[in-house]
Formats: C-alpha cells, sequence, structure tokens
C-alpha cells in the first residue's frame, strides 16, 4: 500500500485497503462556515440526532461574509451561533480568519488524521500530512452525527519535482503550472501527492499554496510528502524539473488556461488583490510588502490586501507591513475571504480587470461575469499593481534582491 492507502486503512481499522473498495473511515475533525454551515445544520437536524459524534471535533469558522455583505448572510451567522448554544461545538465567529488557516493554527488536525469539510479548499491540510477531504452539505451532516465517512479508495498519483526554483518562481507558479499542464479535470476523484526535494524543501506556507489549490484539477485528496516516510507504490508518477518552472498566471476564466507572465504582461488592471486561504499567509504579505515599499499603488488600480488570520495581521501590524500597505494606497481588509468568494469588498464591474492571488477565476467569481481575473502570485500581484498592468516579476524590484 502506498501512504494515502496506508492511513485510510489505519482510519478504517483494517490491515489493508486497495484501490475501488468502499470503507467507512474514522473521522477527526469535520469543518464548514457560513455559506455551507447552515446547510448542514439543516440537514443534521432532520437526521433527529440529539447531540454531534464529539462537539469537540465540530467546527464551524464564519469567514465568507464577515461583516456581514446582506441580511440574509447574517441570518446564516445566527444559524450557526444557535447551533453552537445547542450542541455545543466550536465556532471562530470574530474575524479569526479562513477556515483553512484557522483549523491549522489552532493545531485541530494532525499528521494522519481524516478531516472532512463543507468546502472544496479542505484539501488544504494536505499540507500538513492530513488527509483532507471536501464534501457537500449534506455529507457533512451525517458526518457530524456519526463520526464516519464512507468512501471509496481513491488511485494514487505522485508528481515529484526535483532541482532548485527559478528566482521569482513560488508555490503558486508551481500549482498552476501543474494545473495547466494537467487540465481542471485531470485527476477527477483521485489522490494527488506533491513530494521531491524542491516541495519537501520548500516552506509550511508554500506547501499550503499548493495543497489548497489541488481541487482545481479534480483532486479528492491532495497530499504533500511529509519527507519522513516511504511514499509507496502509485498508480503513476510524473517527473518535473524545477528550473523549468517560470513565473505564470491563470488567466480569464479557468485555473487551468495557465500562460506565462512574459505573454502577458502589460495588460492593464484595476484591481489587484493578495490574500485568501491560498496566499494570505504572513510570507505572502511579506513577499508584498518588501515591493510596496517606499512605492505607490499605480492611479486608477485598487490593491486589496486580506490576511487569512487574526495572528497573521497582528503579525503584520508588529512588524510594519500594515503602514506599508496603507501609505502605498492599499486597503487592509479584517482577516476572512474577503473578494474571493465574490459577496463583497472588493467585487468587480463588467469589463474590469483584476490579478489576484485567489484560487478561482471562473466567470462571475469575483463580481461581474464580464470581467476578467488572472490568479499569480503575490511577488507578481504587487509588481502589477504598482505598474499599473500585469507585470513580470523583478521588473519593480530586482530579483537578486
Amino acid at each position: 500500500m502506498n501512504i494515502i492507502e496506508r492511513m485510510i486503512a489505519h482510519k478504517a481499522n483494517k490491515e489493508s485497503v486497495k484501490v475501488g473498495e468502499e470503507v467507512s473511515v474514522k473521522v477527526d475533525l469535520a469543518i464548514a462556515h457560513d455559506v455551507t454551515g447552515p446547510l448542514a445544520i439543516d440537514q443534521f437536524l432532520k437526521i433527529g440526532v440529539n447531540q454531534v459524534f464529539d462537539k469537540n471535533k465540530v467546527v464551524f469558522v464564519i469567514d465568507h461574509n464577515i461583516p456581514c455583505s446582506s441580511e440574509a448572510s447574517r441570518v446564516q451567522h445566527r444559524t450557526i451561533q444557535e447551533f453552537k448554544e445547542n450542541f455545543g461545538v466550536k465556532v471562530y465567529g470574530r474575524s479569526e480568519g479562513v477556515i483553512h488557516q484557522v483549523i491549522m493554527e489552532e493545531k485541530l488536525y494532525k499528521k494522519g488524521d481524516i478531516v472532512v469539510g463543507a468546502d472544496s479548499h479542505t484539501c488544504t491540510a494536505g499540507a500538513h500530512g492530513a488527509i483532507a477531504i471536501p464534501l457537500g452539505s449534506t455529507e457533512i451532516a451525517a458526518v457530524m452525527a456519526l463520526g464516519e465517512l464512507d468512501m471509496e479508495v481513491p488511485e494514487t498519483y505522485l508528481i515529484n519535482i526535483e532541482g532548485e526554483l527559478q528566482p521569482g518562481v513560488y508555490g503558486k507558479d508551481i500549482i498552476l503550472y501543474v494545473i495547466g499542464k494537467f487540465g481542471t479535470n485531470g485527476f477527477t476523484d483521485k489522490a494527488v501527492i506533491f513530494g521531491g526535494e524542491t516541495i519537501t524543501s520548500l516552506p509550511y506556507e508554500e506547501k499550503m499554496t499548493i495543497s489548497n489549490m489541488m481541487i482545481e484539477m479534480g483532486a479528492m485528496i491532495g497530499y504533500i510528502d511529509q519527507g519522513d516516510e516511504e511514499i509507496g507504490k502509485v498508480k503513476e508518477t510524473y517527473h518535473i524539473k524545477a528550473q523549468d518552472l517560470k513565473p505564470v498566471a491563470a488567466c480569464p476564466s479557468s485555473p487551468g488556461n495557465v500562460k506565462p507572465i512574459a505573454e502577458i504582461q502589460g495588460r492593464k488592471i484595476v484591481q489587484g488583490v493578495i490574500g485568501s486561504c491560498t496566499n494570505g499567509r504572513f510570507s505572502d504579505m511579506k513577499i508584498a510588502a518588501e515591493i510596496l515599499k517606499g512605492r505607490k499603488v499605480a492611479e486608477g488600480v485598487n490593491l486589496i490586501v486580506v490576511p487569512a488570520s487574526k495572528n497573521i495581521l497582528e503579525k503584520m501590524e508588529e512588524e510594519g507591513l500594515t503602514k506599508i500597505f496603507r501609505d502605498a494606497g492599499a486597503v487592509v481588509t479584517n482577516p476572512g475571504c474577503g473578494p474571493c468568494f465574490g459577496a463583497h469588498q472588493g467585487l468587480l464591474s463588467k469589463g474590469d480587470v483584476a490579478i489576484s492571488t485567489t484560487n478561482r477565476n471562473f466567470p462571475g467569481r469575483m463580481g461581474h461575469k464580464e470581467a476578467e481575473v488572472y490568479l499569480a502570485s503575490p511577488r507578481t500581484v504587487a509588481e502589477s499593481a504598482v505598474q499599473g498592468c500585469i507585470t513580470h516579476p523583478g521588473t519593480v524590484v530586482s530579483l537578486e534582491g
């Protein structure tokens, strides 16, 4: 068995499992947010049980619409709060941050755990050695009641990256390149492991960026090799040379429409976004602040900075990053999902062009269906905001430092 199968077998209390086998696994953490959570709560109440399987392992994070963007979002918040009062579950509801960042910082899971979430980017936890599976709200409701998940053991694929990355290439460029190479349906319902020296040597923040977007190529399970266990036999292994990777962007309107920045530079923008569960960590903020320090966001461009958590925001304030951003003309928002979800805090109108560190750029994702959203690294977004157009890393500040 490979490492994914070994972990599934352990949680299924079986000596071994094989691809295609139906198993029931113990769940260590079930999560939902303010959009999916109320739907799960509604389904849970219909089941008719009087308690969740473990009130310490059922967690809600209010992150998508905070502060409330509508009366409907306020009702969602109240639904979750009432469920907490009645069932004693954990709720993070004071802008603590984006769900995937918060559960990591709070150490609510560990390596080898099975995490299920009513959010497609639950796979972010794979960066820390968990098997993290996105589910629908109805499935989450059943898990909340039973603490178990019925699943089919998936095929496992390995993407092995070796060598040294070129200056200006980050985790975001790695995952976008891979999505562009294999397509948004390249690994539908499969397990995908990213491994190799290039990957295992990355900081955990970059690993989280990669695991976060594995769902964008269809993966049911996205996992980062932890470097301390044998991966084992997989369905197929793909080899990529790190030195061949370049700064890239996902162009409208798909995470799979990936092109080198060199081919699209010069495209005028009206908005830049740095943040989200993909690239809202402190290291991302530091990279962007180094570009913006002593400079101004271009006339006619809105730059929105969204820290992924309250802890990150506090560190930004302590080290002067928020002042750098504000002095440059950027807007620093409260921790949360911000404009990524397309509910508030920076929506686009028809004909607008934005470049963002978020994870999706489907039509209407960030506002009007005829707005254009490009996805890129924090470095690329920051330099583009200064120049007023999509800009290759190293243009504003030399890559040699």
